[in-house]
């Protein structure tokens, strides 16, 4: 296998940790050790009990517990624990694909979800979020792209970078056409619990044994330190993906797989400070949208805490991203890293003081751009 560069991965290793304010990333404000023990009541005396051996190849019970509990309906012959969903989906590509086979891959993507089966030897056929239409995903042109050569249909909603999501209507009809055809679906629900003005999906793993669901602490949940993800679906799917496991990482640490399973148990918890954050920071954001309607076109997002914007007269955004980078200690990622070179991705789920400054910050770095020209 030759796996391409990453693009976005290039770009955050430039800007990610160098800049004071965070105005890219998909993800939640992240919590400290000392957060997460004081809500959780996490104390010394249980992390000091924890042996740090190997743990079970498909994770430790206690995780694999707190994971079936919340996404799987309580069963856990159908839950395995990865390194973040990046060891998920490529496992789960490389257990269930050949070179040769057609995939369907929602488009723009998280680089991952492409790369893994193009290096197999996949055909990739995109199905298209369009800006036109707000980057609301169209199930029928989705149904059109099916044929008898498709092995694989892969999606991620709430959709990284757009915000875009499905009705649970759409959601429905999905799950009928996976029924109808010989194929997986990877459903990549790294955003499932960050959703705005709409009810959860529920994970298509547990209605359908074609269906594997893949799942993290990074996002919604802000502990991307632990690199904690997981993978859902039928045993003897699971079963087949062991001897990569076995070939790639062995098994999780035992002190992080403790941490994500305790941050799991309290979930209710950390969820429900996080989404209010993002949930002013989206208020914020629109009406930083609205008052500089000259300078940024975007569309609302219904999930996750990214939006895709655009901002007229910048036909490719990398100069300007760097120049946040560099000028005004911003990290914004350009949409070269998703295939469109007009927009970025604006996270919104950071502190909302260094949000509101970033949104400053932007503004004038555009006001400039627009001055010069």
């Amino acid at each position: 296998m030759h796996l391409p560069r990453a693009a976005l991965e290039d770009w955050m290793r430039d800007f990610y940790f160098d800049t004071a304010i965070d105005l890219g990333s998909s993800g939640v404000q992240c919590w400290s050790l000392g957060e997460l023990r004081r809500l959780l009541g996490i104390t010394a005396e249980e992390l000091d009990g924890i042996a740090l051996d190997d743990s079970p190849s498909y994770g430790g019970p206690a995780l694999r517990r707190a994971i079936a509990d919340r996404f799987a309906a309580g069963d856990t012959d159908r839950v395995m624990a990865t390194h973040g969903s990046t060891e998920a989906i490529f496992v789960v590509m490389n257990a269930l694909l050949s070179a040769g086979d057609e995939v369907v891959v929602v488009d723009p993507a998280y680089h991952s979800l492409t790369s893994v089966a193009e290096a197999i030897g996949c055909r990739l056929v995109p199905w298209r979020l369009r800006p036109e239409t707000g980057f609301r995903p169209d199930i029928g042109e989705l149904r059109a792209l099916v044929t008898p050569r498709t092995r694989m249909i892969v999606a991620n909603f709430p959709h990284n970078p757009t915000g875009a999501h499905l009705t649970r209507e759409q959601f429905d009809e999905l799950l009928a056409l996976v029924d109808g055809h010989d194929l997986h679906l990877v459903w990549d629900a790294a955003f499932a619990e960050l959703v705005h003005g709409h009810e959860p999906l529920p994970d298509p793993s547990t209605l359908h044994d074609r269906c594997v669901g893949l799942g993290t602490m990074s996002k919604a949940y802000g502990l991307p330190g632990t690199r904690v993800g997981w993978c859902l679906a039928a045993p003897e799917i699971l079963a087949r993906l062991v001897p990569l496991r076995d070939a790639l990482t062995i098994c999780v640490s035992p002190l992080t797989e403790h941490l994500a399973a305790r941050a799991l148990d309290g979930a209710d918890v950390l969820l429900a400070d996080r989404r209010a954050q993002a949930s002013r920071n989206l208020e914020r954001l629109e009406e930083w949208a609205g008052d500089n309607a000259d300078l940024v076109s975007w569309t609302r997002p219904w999930g996750g805490v990214t939006a895709f914007p655009a901002f007229p007269g910048v036909a490719d955004t990398e100069d300007l991203c760097r120049e946040l980078g560099r000028r005004h200690d911003v990290l914004l990622v350009p949409g070269s890293g998703f295939g469109h070179l007009d927009r970025v991705r604006l996270g919104f789920g950071g502190a909302e003081d260094r949000f509101a400054e970033g949104l400053t910050r932007l503004r004038k770095a555009l006001a400039e751009r627009r001055v010069a020209c």
